[in-house]
């Protein structure tokens, strides 16, 4: 299992981003729901704890949208000795989704032709991308996860593995999810995705030998989406109508807006951003399954929902739509914060207790 190269332009995988035990393997061919083939597919991911004789201590942890396989970099206090994620007992494992610019094929990666895909990179879904941790799994000899879990995008695909493939979970945790994207969400999203297509330097997306990619475009999308992550509370009680205080004259949440829009082009690709848009954009777990409704009710694993009181992103009223309709699924754990979605990645206390719940009903403990 070899390094990927250095991505450039816009913020594909770096050597040196503290890549920790990232490993990769390849999984071969995938066939795509919309009919075309991706080739020679290769999965970066990371593991954390011990695989026992029995293989039936695997925790399969699906990562966000601009997550990646090390989970305890953008999810700390939750992977380790003693820890929800008790490294001690399972063995966690993150892969990074295809279309992906942190070590999986996507968009930045290399074709069969020796030129990047960019452009040319077909159309992904939820379950292509599912079908692909499937394969995954296969190749690493994990027939069954004690749980598969997850926030946002993760979510999403937590829930298809309950749906397609019940017999290889034994439970599933959804976090600030939903069962199919809404209208808000997919017209914030093309919102965004039509800034870097705007971008004069996106080329239309075949800008990796050029030098300059669309950084300004995919800066403007940050901005839009870091809003939907926090509460209207939050910005006008931390930033209000300050100014900033350099001379600029800019309001300080604007300053602050450009930096979350700078460190995510330090270490994501724009081509990757509008995939992984586009394929939350598409999730629906009732597409050709006879709706929502009897997508839902025909879950069998154990189901625990997690609900951010604050989340504007995904309201809590999609996490009621999932509890209400899996016959499996308790009520919904509702985390009480001040940051919107982003409560799950820094409402730790709280997270940890709906882990350990999820955990407890997939009967590891």
């Amino acid at each position: 299992m070899s390094r990927t190269p250095n991505y450039n332009v816009t913020g594909a995988w770096l050597e040196g981003d503290d890549p920790g035990e990232r490993q990769f393997i390849k999984i071969g061919y995938l066939l795509l729901e919309n009919g075309e083939t991706l080739p020679d597919i290769t999965i970066a991911y990371q593991t954390w704890g011990t695989l026992n004789k029995d293989k039936s201590n695997a925790i399969l942890i699906n990562h966000a949208m601009t997550g990646w396989s090390d989970v305890t970099s953008w999810w700390p206090q939750m992977v380790g000795p003693g820890l929800p994620f008790d490294t001690d007992k399972y063995f966690v494992i993150c892969p990074n989704v295809i279309g992906g610019c942190q070590g999986s094929t996507g968009p930045s990666s290399i074709a069969p032709d020796g030129k990047r895909y960019g452009s040319r990179f077909p159309i992904i879904t939820i379950r292509d991308m599912v079908n692909a941790e499937v394969a995954f799994s296969d190749a690493l000899g994990i027939k069954k996860y004690a749980l598969a879990v997850g926030p946002s995008l993760g979510g999403m695909r937590s829930l298809e593995w309950a749906v397609q493939l019940p017999d290889r979970v034994g439970a599933i945790c959804t976090i600030g999810s939903s069962a199919v994207a809404t209208g808000d969400q997919i017209g914030t999203a093309a919102i965004q995705i039509r800034a870097i297509k705007s971008d004069p330097h996106f080329h239309g997306g075949d800008y990796y030998e050029k030098e300059r990619g669309p950084v300004e475009g995919m800066g403007i999308a940050r901005r839009i989406a870091h809003l939907t992550y926090r509460t209207e509370s939050e910005m006008d009680v931390r930033f209000g109508r300050q100014l900033q205080g350099d001379d600029t004259g800019r309001y300080a949440v604007e300053s602050y807006l450009d930096h979350q829009a700078s460190k995510l082009a330090k270490r994501f690709d724009a081509n990757t951003y509008i995939a992984l848009t586009d394929a939350m954009n598409s999730h629906d777990i009732g597409r050709d399954r006879g709706g929502v409704v009897k997508a839902l009710e025909g879950i069998t694993v154990p189901t625990i929902v997690v609900s951010i009181d604050t989340d504007r992103l995904f309201p809590p009223r999609l996490q009621v739509e999932i509890s209400e309709l899996v016959p499996t699924a308790e009520a919904p754990i509702v985390i009480s914060s001040d940051f919107g979605h982003d409560g799950f990645l820094v409402e730790a206390e709280a997270m940890g207790d709906a882990i350990r719940r999820a955990l407890h009903v997939a009967g590891t403990i």
